[in-house]
């Protein structure tokens, strides 16, 4: 296959490899969830190694607002592949990357980012801000939205949902 077709193939949301790695970011997504952390997870799949980073929100754990699933993740890819520059990588992440994280990705040259849904409230890489393909930044990564986009914003939706009926005072959902 030429590097055209292979590049329009990994286009399409509905690609098998696409969902199949977004189900591993989902399950660390519920990993965050039961961890009481807002449920994004991520992952970083190498072309040569195969997945080489899985991880999970965790700013309540670690008291950390960098702790967010795609920068836990860069840093594990990075130390695995003993290189900042993730080339020949695809980001996988269950919600749409913020600035910070949309910052993180560009500096670290990953060519692919998926992500599941949208975030209209801090969304970087459609939403609100398009970093990802800024022609001003000095690198630009290919964008596949949507992938499993109903699981991936159902998590969200649920998790914040128990939250604000916690807060009134309800006896917690089980």
């Amino acid at each position: 296959m030429d590097m055209d077709q292979f590049n329009l193939e990994l286009s399409d949301p509905s690609h098998q490899f696409h969902i199949m790695h977004m189900e591993i970011a989902l399950e660390e997504a519920r990993l965050a969830e039961q961890e009481d952390e807002v449920p994004v997870g991520a992952l970083i799949v190498s072309a040569k190694e195969g997945i080489i980073a899985r991880a999970h929100n965790q700013r309540e754990l670690l008291n950390d607002p960098t702790a967010h699933a795609e920068m836990i993740a860069i840093t594990q890819a990075a130390q695995f592949l003993q290189s900042w520059r993730l080339e020949n990588c695809i980001l996988y992440v269950t919600l749409e990357p913020c600035p910070m994280c949309a910052g993180a990705i560009v500096q670290s040259r990953i060519p692919w980012v998926v992500y599941g849904c949208m975030d209209p409230k801090a969304g970087a890489c459609h939403s609100l801000f398009n970093l990802l393909n800024d022609p001003r930044l000095n690198h630009r990564s290919r964008v596949v939205t949507g992938v499993l986009e109903n699981e991936c914003s159902s998590i969200l939706s649920e998790f914040f949902q128990k939250k604000r009926h916690n807060r009134k005072g309800f006896p917690k959902l089980s």
